[in-house]
């Protein structure tokens, strides 16, 4: 089968990092940690000050506002009757943020949608978001995006990177849900979804990204895994423009396990989502209501060798006219992850009409090295024109794309 591969890797960026709180866990050392600023001369202050900001005011945006930020935030621990410098309110800030690198260990897991601003394009031209899981220091993960544009040949040609890396600002948190805005002057590849809620706080992990269309209107939502260090848990991402996302955990008796990934569009005026409860097979499953679903119905089960030990799905299917075309992963021998494809009835997803015996991507000898050796794996791709064009991780720790011919692989389903 024609397999066309771009040579681009996405390879971790040591230098992408955001500056975020930072403080000993002891509170009584919060105490002790200003008090010793205090002790400073203002001219001491003035010194220490500007060293500090000449190491990292180039480093990230609004450095300077960040630290009188995180003064703000712990104004509980300050002596009331002193009125302090901003001088000296930016060092103290300066003492309680820390740079976080988010991609030191990992850049993997990618998903493809279409950019929401299509302005401005020679003819033949898309634009694009790549969503990867980025890994950090204590194994983090955290949502970053890369933009591109791709043409009527798919042709890829990824955006110029900023230096700067930007969390948002959370303007509602509860327990189950949160809204977050970024500054409307940062690039989309600036922006980071960085965990917020007990839930993801040790990670939002492999976002399936899709462009969704009700009545008429466009949404992008995204399923991803949260992970607390000891629990895991189903969340919902939605947004219309990449600037301003809503967080919320889904609910229902079937949320279990990873990997679940929408339908772009109802299907029998049901919102329809391939999942795998049971850490073997894949399954489907319908509901009134996009955040809460309680029943599955069995869709597959390992059938070939490279998929013997379970099967899970690649992102969000890809409607066609002979019918839904999903990406599936399979674990066979050692632990090895490749990359099918099956087939669903157009208008009864429940119905399988086709599968591929063998795998249409698999790990080279260049891709089959890295943290987790002998993967590929993808988070959901996009079609351009007659071209499947499939974002995938190699061995969970760079990412790349490959570029197959959709009536190929339609063909491999029959």
């Amino acid at each position: 089968m024609g397999i066309r591969k771009t040579g681009i890797v996405l390879k971790p960026d040591m230098t992408k990092s955001i500056l975020k709180p930072f403080e000993p866990g002891d509170k009584e050392r919060i105490y002790k940690i200003i008090d010793r600023v205090f002790t400073l001369s203002e001219e001491q202050v003035i010194n220490e000050y500007e060293s500090i900001k000449e190491l990292y005011v180039s480093r990230h945006r609004n450095t300077e506002q960040k630290f009188v930020k995180r003064f703000n935030e712990l104004s509980d621990y300050m002596p009331k009757e002193n009125e302090l410098s901003l001088v000296r309110q930016k060092l103290i800030g300066s003492y309680f943020v820390s740079e976080y690198t988010l991609e030191c260990a990992a850049l993997f897991n990618p998903s493809m949608i279409w950019h929401p601003n299509q302005s401005g394009l020679k003819n033949g031209e898309k634009r694009f978001i790549i969503s990867i899981r980025a890994t950090g220091e204590g194994h983090i993960s955290s949502l970053v995006f890369k933009t591109g544009i791709i043409n009527s040949e798919s042709k890829i040609i990824l955006d110029e990177e900023s230096v700067f890396c930007e969390i948002p600002e959370i303007k509602s948190s509860t327990d189950i849900q949160y809204d977050a805005q970024f500054d409307n002057q940062t690039k989309l590849s600036e922006r980071v979804m960085f965990p917020q809620m007990p839930a993801e706080s040790n990670g939002i992990e492999d976002a399936r990204f899709v462009l969704f269309e009700e009545n008429g209107r466009h949404n992008y939502y995204a399923t991803y895994t949260a992970y607390d260090g000891h629990n895991i848990t189903t969340q919902l991402l939605y947004t219309r423009d990449f600037l301003n996302f809503t967080v919320k955990k889904m609910t229902g008796n079937e949320i279990k396990n990873k990997g679940m990934a929408l339908f772009p569009r109802k299907v029998n005026g049901k919102y329809v989502m391939l999942s795998r409860q049971d850490n073997e097979n894949n399954f489907i499953m319908y509901s009134d209501k996009i955040d809460n679903w309680d029943s599955k119905e069995l869709l597959m089960e390992p059938k070939y060798p490279w998929e013997f030990f379970q099967i899970g799905n690649c992102g969000s299917p890809i409607e066609t006219e002979k019918g839904w075309l999903c990406l599936s992963h399979g674990v066979g021998a050692a632990r090895r992850y490749t990359i099918g494809v099956f087939l669903l009835d157009k208008d009864n997803p429940s119905k399988v009409i086709g599968r591929s015996k063998e795998p249409i991507l698999e790990p080279d000898e260049n891709e089959r090295n890295g943290y987790v050796p002998n993967v590929v794996y993808s988070c959901g791709s996009a079609l351009n024109g007659n071209d499947l064009i499939i974002p995938y991780a190699m061995s969970d720790f760079a990412s790349s794309f490959a570029i197959f011919d959709i009536n190929e692989l339609l063909e491999k389903c029959e």
